[in-house]
Protein backbone atom coordinates (compact mmCIF):
# COMPACT_ATOMS: atom_id res chain seq x y z
CA UNK A 1 0.00 0.00 0.00
CA UNK A 2 1.10 3.36 -1.12
CA UNK A 3 1.85 5.56 2.49
CA UNK A 4 -0.15 8.71 2.18
CA UNK A 5 3.25 10.49 3.99
CA UNK A 6 6.09 8.82 2.13
CA UNK A 7 9.46 10.18 3.16
CA UNK A 8 10.21 11.56 -0.38
CA UNK A 9 8.01 12.22 -3.49
CA UNK A 10 9.62 11.73 -6.69
CA UNK A 11 12.77 14.04 -6.93
CA UNK A 12 13.77 13.27 -10.47
CA UNK A 13 11.59 15.35 -12.29
CA UNK A 14 9.66 15.71 -15.80
CA UNK A 15 12.27 18.64 -16.67
CA UNK A 16 15.32 16.33 -15.59
CA UNK A 17 13.87 13.37 -17.96
CA UNK A 18 13.51 15.34 -20.83
CA UNK A 19 17.18 17.05 -20.38
CA UNK A 20 18.26 13.43 -20.80
CA UNK A 21 16.20 12.28 -23.61
CA UNK A 22 17.48 15.15 -25.47
CA UNK A 23 20.79 14.49 -24.81
CA UNK A 24 19.89 10.65 -26.08
CA UNK A 25 18.52 12.09 -29.05
CA UNK A 26 22.11 13.33 -30.43
CA UNK A 27 23.80 11.04 -32.99
CA UNK A 28 26.43 9.21 -31.16
CA UNK A 29 26.09 10.55 -27.74
CA UNK A 30 28.64 9.67 -24.79
CA UNK A 31 27.28 8.22 -21.95
CA UNK A 32 30.34 7.35 -19.99
CA UNK A 33 32.56 10.39 -17.88
CA UNK A 34 33.02 13.24 -20.43
CA UNK A 35 32.28 16.74 -20.25
CA UNK A 36 29.10 16.91 -18.75
CA UNK A 37 30.25 15.49 -15.82
CA UNK A 38 33.30 17.96 -15.96
CA UNK A 39 30.91 21.18 -16.30
CA UNK A 40 28.57 19.71 -13.51
CA UNK A 41 31.73 19.55 -11.66
CA UNK A 42 32.44 23.18 -11.84
CA UNK A 43 29.04 24.30 -11.39
CA UNK A 44 28.84 22.47 -8.69
CA UNK A 45 32.26 24.22 -7.10
CA UNK A 46 30.95 27.22 -8.16
CA UNK A 47 27.37 27.19 -6.38
CA UNK A 48 29.62 25.16 -3.18
CA UNK A 49 32.03 28.05 -3.16
CA UNK A 50 35.17 25.66 -3.14
CA UNK A 51 37.75 25.22 -5.93
CA UNK A 52 37.49 21.68 -6.92
CA UNK A 53 34.88 18.96 -7.23
CA UNK A 54 34.75 15.67 -8.01
CA UNK A 55 32.18 13.73 -9.21
CA UNK A 56 31.33 9.79 -8.28
CA UNK A 57 29.08 7.12 -8.38
CA UNK A 58 27.71 7.79 -4.12
CA UNK A 59 28.29 9.33 -1.56
CA UNK A 60 29.74 6.15 0.24
CA UNK A 61 32.25 5.95 -2.29
CA UNK A 62 33.09 9.37 -1.87
CA UNK A 63 33.83 8.18 1.70
CA UNK A 64 35.87 5.79 0.95
CA UNK A 65 38.01 7.64 -1.79
CA UNK A 66 38.24 10.51 0.66
CA UNK A 67 40.29 8.14 3.40
CA UNK A 68 42.24 6.22 0.55
CA UNK A 69 43.49 9.89 -0.03
CA UNK A 70 44.04 10.78 3.70
CA UNK A 71 45.58 7.17 4.27
CA UNK A 72 48.26 8.10 1.70
CA UNK A 73 48.78 11.64 3.30
CA UNK A 74 48.65 10.81 7.36
CA UNK A 75 48.96 7.19 7.25
CA UNK A 76 47.19 4.89 10.52
CA UNK A 77 45.94 6.36 13.21
CA UNK A 78 42.72 7.69 14.61
CA UNK A 79 39.49 9.48 13.55
CA UNK A 80 36.84 11.38 15.91
CA UNK A 81 33.29 10.44 15.17
CA UNK A 82 29.96 10.53 15.83
CA UNK A 83 28.03 7.45 17.26
CA UNK A 84 24.87 8.88 15.20
CA UNK A 85 26.11 8.93 11.60
CA UNK A 86 25.68 6.85 8.62
CA UNK A 87 27.77 3.46 7.33
CA UNK A 88 29.95 4.11 5.55
CA UNK A 89 31.49 7.19 7.34
CA UNK A 90 33.05 4.40 9.82
CA UNK A 91 33.41 1.75 7.10
CA UNK A 92 35.79 3.80 5.16
CA UNK A 93 38.17 4.51 7.57
CA UNK A 94 37.98 0.62 8.69
CA UNK A 95 38.96 0.05 4.96
CA UNK A 96 41.57 2.57 5.30
CA UNK A 97 43.09 1.27 8.36
CA UNK A 98 41.93 3.93 10.55
CA UNK A 99 40.54 3.83 14.08
CA UNK A 100 37.05 5.04 15.14
CA UNK A 101 37.09 7.34 17.62
CA UNK A 102 33.12 7.80 18.80
CA UNK A 103 31.95 10.54 20.29
CA UNK A 104 28.25 11.50 21.32
CA UNK A 105 25.88 14.18 20.02
CA UNK A 106 24.86 17.37 20.51
CA UNK A 107 20.89 17.20 21.14
CA UNK A 108 19.95 20.76 19.43
CA UNK A 109 21.77 19.71 15.96
CA UNK A 110 22.19 16.01 15.77
CA UNK A 111 26.02 16.56 15.30
CA UNK A 112 28.95 15.36 17.24
CA UNK A 113 29.18 17.14 21.02
CA UNK A 114 32.04 19.68 20.15
CA UNK A 115 33.42 19.53 23.60
CA UNK A 116 33.78 15.61 23.35
CA UNK A 117 35.65 15.68 20.39
CA UNK A 118 38.08 18.34 21.92
CA UNK A 119 38.61 16.00 24.82
CA UNK A 120 39.11 13.11 22.61
CA UNK A 121 42.02 14.23 20.53
CA UNK A 122 45.15 13.12 20.85
CA UNK A 123 49.12 12.73 19.43
CA UNK A 124 46.95 9.61 17.47
CA UNK A 125 44.42 11.94 15.93
CA UNK A 126 44.28 12.21 12.24
CA UNK A 127 41.31 13.45 11.07
CA UNK A 128 37.68 15.08 12.94
CA UNK A 129 34.92 13.53 10.75
CA UNK A 130 31.84 15.90 10.99
CA UNK A 131 28.22 14.31 10.16
CA UNK A 132 26.04 17.25 9.43
CA UNK A 133 23.02 15.57 10.29
CA UNK A 134 19.06 15.81 9.12
CA UNK A 135 20.97 19.61 7.61
CA UNK A 136 21.50 20.95 10.85
CA UNK A 137 24.87 22.58 11.37
CA UNK A 138 27.24 21.40 13.79
CA UNK A 139 29.95 23.83 13.63
CA UNK A 140 30.91 26.78 15.76
CA UNK A 141 33.86 29.36 15.84
CA UNK A 142 35.14 28.12 19.07
CA UNK A 143 35.33 24.37 17.33
CA UNK A 144 37.20 25.03 13.99
CA UNK A 145 39.75 27.36 16.13
CA UNK A 146 40.65 24.53 18.43
CA UNK A 147 40.75 22.40 15.54
CA UNK A 148 43.21 24.70 13.56
CA UNK A 149 45.36 25.35 16.90
CA UNK A 150 45.75 21.30 17.13
CA UNK A 151 46.61 21.04 13.25
CA UNK A 152 43.43 18.31 13.45
CA UNK A 153 41.94 18.04 10.08
CA UNK A 154 37.98 18.71 9.33
CA UNK A 155 36.68 15.89 6.71
CA UNK A 156 33.08 17.36 6.25
CA UNK A 157 30.21 14.78 5.43
CA UNK A 158 27.17 16.83 3.93
CA UNK A 159 25.45 13.92 2.34
CA UNK A 160 21.97 15.01 3.75
CA UNK A 161 22.62 18.82 4.68
CA UNK A 162 23.33 19.86 1.10
CA UNK A 163 23.23 24.19 1.49
CA UNK A 164 23.69 24.38 5.14
CA UNK A 165 25.59 27.47 6.39
CA UNK A 166 27.88 28.61 9.06
CA UNK A 167 28.71 32.15 9.47
CA UNK A 168 26.76 32.52 6.37
CA UNK A 169 29.40 30.03 4.34
CA UNK A 170 27.99 26.85 3.26
CA UNK A 171 28.97 23.78 5.17
CA UNK A 172 31.10 21.36 2.59
CA UNK A 173 33.69 24.85 2.45
CA UNK A 174 35.26 25.15 6.07
CA UNK A 175 37.02 21.34 5.76
CA UNK A 176 40.02 19.34 4.25
CA UNK A 177 37.35 16.91 1.89
CA UNK A 178 33.79 17.06 2.18
CA UNK A 179 31.28 14.60 0.52
CA UNK A 180 28.42 14.69 -0.75
CA UNK A 181 25.73 12.21 -2.02
CA UNK A 182 23.02 12.35 -4.50
CA UNK A 183 20.42 9.70 -3.82
CA UNK A 184 17.16 9.52 -4.30
CA UNK A 185 15.77 11.41 -1.24
CA UNK A 186 18.30 14.18 -0.78
CA UNK A 187 18.25 17.88 -1.61
CA UNK A 188 19.61 17.31 -5.36
CA UNK A 189 19.23 13.80 -6.82
CA UNK A 190 21.74 12.77 -9.85
CA UNK A 191 19.65 8.80 -9.28
CA UNK A 192 23.14 7.73 -7.65
CA UNK A 193 26.16 9.62 -7.50
CA UNK A 194 27.80 11.94 -4.88
CA UNK A 195 30.75 14.34 -4.94
CA UNK A 196 34.24 15.06 -3.05
CA UNK A 197 34.93 18.81 -2.82
CA UNK A 198 38.54 20.45 -1.85
CA UNK A 199 40.60 23.45 -2.14
CA UNK A 200 44.06 22.15 -2.21
CA UNK A 201 44.96 21.22 -5.36
CA UNK A 202 46.93 17.94 -4.85
CA UNK A 203 44.63 16.46 -3.20
CA UNK A 204 41.99 17.08 -6.06
CA UNK A 205 44.67 15.34 -8.35
CA UNK A 206 44.49 12.23 -6.29
CA UNK A 207 40.78 12.14 -5.61
CA UNK A 208 40.92 12.03 -9.94
CA UNK A 209 43.20 9.49 -9.89
CA UNK A 210 41.90 7.17 -7.52
CA UNK A 211 38.13 7.71 -8.89
CA UNK A 212 39.44 5.85 -11.89
CA UNK A 213 42.08 3.06 -10.95
CA UNK A 214 44.57 5.35 -9.70
CA UNK A 215 45.73 6.07 -13.26
CA UNK A 216 48.09 8.63 -13.74
CA UNK A 217 46.09 9.86 -17.25
CA UNK A 218 42.93 10.75 -14.99
CA UNK A 219 45.41 13.66 -13.62
CA UNK A 220 44.54 17.62 -16.03
CA UNK A 221 48.07 18.41 -14.04
CA UNK A 222 50.93 18.15 -16.67
CA UNK A 223 53.80 18.80 -14.26
CA UNK A 224 52.51 15.74 -12.38
CA UNK A 225 52.32 13.64 -15.69
CA UNK A 226 55.73 14.37 -17.05
CA UNK A 227 56.89 13.98 -13.38
CA UNK A 228 55.64 10.47 -13.57
CA UNK A 229 56.48 9.59 -17.26
CA UNK A 230 60.11 10.25 -16.45
CA UNK A 231 60.37 8.79 -13.08
CA UNK A 232 58.70 5.23 -14.61
CA UNK A 233 60.45 5.01 -18.26
CA UNK A 234 59.22 1.39 -18.38
CA UNK A 235 55.38 2.28 -17.86
CA UNK A 236 53.24 3.07 -20.59
CA UNK A 237 52.36 6.39 -19.72
CA UNK A 238 48.53 5.80 -20.27
CA UNK A 239 49.09 2.94 -18.08
CA UNK A 240 50.60 4.28 -15.07
CA UNK A 241 48.71 3.27 -11.72
CA UNK A 242 49.75 6.17 -9.36
CA UNK A 243 47.80 4.70 -6.16
CA UNK A 244 45.59 1.42 -5.77
CA UNK A 245 42.58 3.03 -6.81
CA UNK A 246 39.36 2.28 -7.80
CA UNK A 247 36.49 2.83 -11.02
CA UNK A 248 34.14 4.98 -8.90
CA UNK A 249 33.07 7.27 -12.11
CA UNK A 250 29.70 8.47 -12.92
CA UNK A 251 28.08 9.16 -15.99
CA UNK A 252 27.03 12.04 -18.43
CA UNK A 253 23.25 11.15 -17.81
CA UNK A 254 23.91 11.55 -13.98
CA UNK A 255 25.70 14.76 -14.52
CA UNK A 256 23.21 16.01 -17.22
CA UNK A 257 20.65 15.59 -14.06
CA UNK A 258 22.60 16.89 -11.89
CA UNK A 259 22.76 20.21 -13.83
CA UNK A 260 19.18 20.75 -14.08
CA UNK A 261 18.43 19.94 -10.45
CA UNK A 262 20.80 22.23 -9.47
CA UNK A 263 19.19 25.33 -10.99
CA UNK A 264 16.43 24.63 -8.47
CA UNK A 265 18.39 24.09 -5.28
CA UNK A 266 18.35 27.04 -3.71
CA UNK A 267 14.58 27.20 -4.28
CA UNK A 268 14.12 23.97 -2.98
CA UNK A 269 16.15 24.57 0.35
CA UNK A 270 13.88 27.69 0.92
CA UNK A 271 10.69 25.60 0.80
CA UNK A 272 12.11 22.56 2.90
CA UNK A 273 12.93 25.31 5.67
CA UNK A 274 9.91 26.84 5.23
CA UNK A 275 8.01 23.41 5.77
CA UNK A 276 10.40 22.71 8.61
CA UNK A 277 9.31 25.60 11.01
CA UNK A 278 5.50 24.66 10.32
CA UNK A 279 6.31 21.39 11.36
CA UNK A 280 7.82 22.64 14.66
CA UNK A 281 5.04 25.29 15.27
CA UNK A 282 2.04 22.94 15.35
CA UNK A 283 3.75 19.28 16.70
CA UNK A 284 2.97 19.27 20.40
CA UNK A 285 6.27 20.61 22.42
CA UNK A 286 4.72 18.79 25.53
CA UNK A 287 5.42 15.29 24.67
CA UNK A 288 8.45 16.33 21.49
CA UNK A 289 11.48 18.31 21.43
CA UNK A 290 11.19 21.48 19.16
CA UNK A 291 14.25 23.71 20.97
CA UNK A 292 16.66 22.84 17.70
CA UNK A 293 19.34 24.95 16.63
CA UNK A 294 17.95 26.20 13.29
CA UNK A 295 20.82 29.12 12.69
CA UNK A 296 22.33 28.37 8.80
CA UNK A 297 19.91 24.88 8.73
CA UNK A 298 18.99 22.97 5.17
CA UNK A 299 16.12 20.51 6.64
CA UNK A 300 16.60 17.23 5.50
CA UNK A 301 13.57 15.75 7.08
CA UNK A 302 11.51 16.44 10.39
CA UNK A 303 13.11 14.94 13.77
CA UNK A 304 10.42 13.31 15.79
CA UNK A 305 11.55 12.98 18.91
CA UNK A 306 10.17 12.16 22.30
CA UNK A 307 10.98 14.50 25.07
CA UNK A 308 11.42 12.31 27.25
CA UNK A 309 12.00 8.29 27.30
CA UNK A 310 9.14 6.67 27.46
CA UNK A 311 8.34 3.20 25.61
CA UNK A 312 4.49 2.92 26.52
CA UNK A 313 4.23 6.50 24.47
CA UNK A 314 6.75 5.20 21.50
CA UNK A 315 5.19 2.12 20.66
CA UNK A 316 1.84 3.69 20.63
CA UNK A 317 3.36 6.42 18.59
CA UNK A 318 4.81 3.65 15.92
CA UNK A 319 1.20 1.96 15.97
CA UNK A 320 -0.50 5.34 15.02
CA UNK A 321 2.06 6.15 11.87
CA UNK A 322 2.19 2.52 10.87
CA UNK A 323 -2.05 2.88 11.03
CA UNK A 324 -1.69 6.56 8.99
CA UNK A 325 0.44 5.38 6.48
CA UNK A 326 3.21 7.57 7.91
CA UNK A 327 6.57 6.47 6.06
CA UNK A 328 9.22 6.81 9.16
CA UNK A 329 12.58 5.75 10.07
CA UNK A 330 13.14 5.23 13.72
CA UNK A 331 17.08 6.20 15.43
CA UNK A 332 17.03 8.88 12.41
CA UNK A 333 20.69 9.07 10.94
CA UNK A 334 22.21 5.73 9.81
CA UNK A 335 19.40 3.58 11.96
CA UNK A 336 20.51 5.12 15.14
CA UNK A 337 23.44 4.57 17.94
CA UNK A 338 26.21 3.09 14.89
CA UNK A 339 28.16 0.97 17.78
CA UNK A 340 25.22 -0.85 18.20
CA UNK A 341 26.00 -2.94 14.96
CA UNK A 342 26.98 -6.01 14.52
CA UNK A 343 29.89 -5.14 12.11
CA UNK A 344 31.68 -2.88 14.87
CA UNK A 345 31.69 -6.07 17.36
CA UNK A 346 35.86 -6.67 16.83
CA UNK A 347 36.25 -2.83 17.25
CA UNK A 348 34.97 -2.03 19.96
CA UNK A 349 33.97 -3.27 23.60
CA UNK A 350 30.57 -5.27 24.68
CA UNK A 351 28.22 -2.22 25.58
CA UNK A 352 30.50 0.18 24.51
CA UNK A 353 26.42 1.58 23.33
CA UNK A 354 26.15 3.29 26.49
CA UNK A 355 28.72 6.13 26.80
CA UNK A 356 26.28 8.12 24.36
CA UNK A 357 23.54 8.68 25.97
CA UNK A 358 21.98 11.56 24.02
CA UNK A 359 22.44 9.02 20.49
CA UNK A 360 20.74 6.29 22.80
CA UNK A 361 17.78 8.94 22.88
CA UNK A 362 17.68 8.92 19.48
CA UNK A 363 17.81 5.46 18.48
CA UNK A 364 15.06 4.65 20.51
CA UNK A 365 13.12 7.61 21.06
CA UNK A 366 13.87 9.64 17.73
CA UNK A 367 12.60 8.95 14.10
CA UNK A 368 12.58 11.22 10.92
CA UNK A 369 9.46 11.54 8.89
CA UNK A 370 9.80 13.33 5.25
CA UNK A 371 9.90 16.44 3.99
CA UNK A 372 10.11 17.61 0.35
CA UNK A 373 9.22 20.64 -1.68
CA UNK A 374 6.50 19.51 -3.21
CA UNK A 375 5.11 18.97 0.32
CA UNK A 376 1.83 20.93 1.09
CA UNK A 377 0.67 22.87 4.16
CA UNK A 378 -1.98 21.26 5.02
CA UNK A 379 -0.12 17.34 4.56
CA UNK A 380 2.28 18.85 6.77
CA UNK A 381 -0.39 20.45 9.57
CA UNK A 382 -2.75 16.84 8.99
CA UNK A 383 0.49 15.06 9.89
CA UNK A 384 0.62 17.17 13.24
CA UNK A 385 -2.90 16.30 14.50
CA UNK A 386 -2.28 12.59 13.65
CA UNK A 387 0.73 12.60 15.85
CA UNK A 388 -0.27 14.92 18.77
CA UNK A 389 -3.24 12.89 19.27
CA UNK A 390 -1.15 10.11 20.36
Amino acid sequence: MRNKFPLMSNNITRKDLDSVIKYLKQKDPILTQSKKVELFEKKWSKWLGVKYSIFVNSGSSANLITFSVLKELFGKGEVIVPALTWISDIVSLIHNGFKPVFVDINPKNLCMDENQVLKKISSKTKAVFITYAQGFNGLSKKFIQELNKKSISLIEDVCESHGATFNNKKLGSYGLISNFSFYYAHHISTIEGGMICTNDESIYQMLRMYRSHGMLRESNNNYLIKKYVKKYPALNPKFIFAYPGYNMRNTEIGAIIGLNQIKNLNKNIKKRNKNHEIFLKNIDQNKYRINFDLEGSSNYAFNLILKEADDNLVNKLIKKMNINSIEHRRGSAGGGNQTRQPYLKKIIPQNYFLNFPETEHIHFYGFYLGNYPSLKKEDILKLCNIINAV
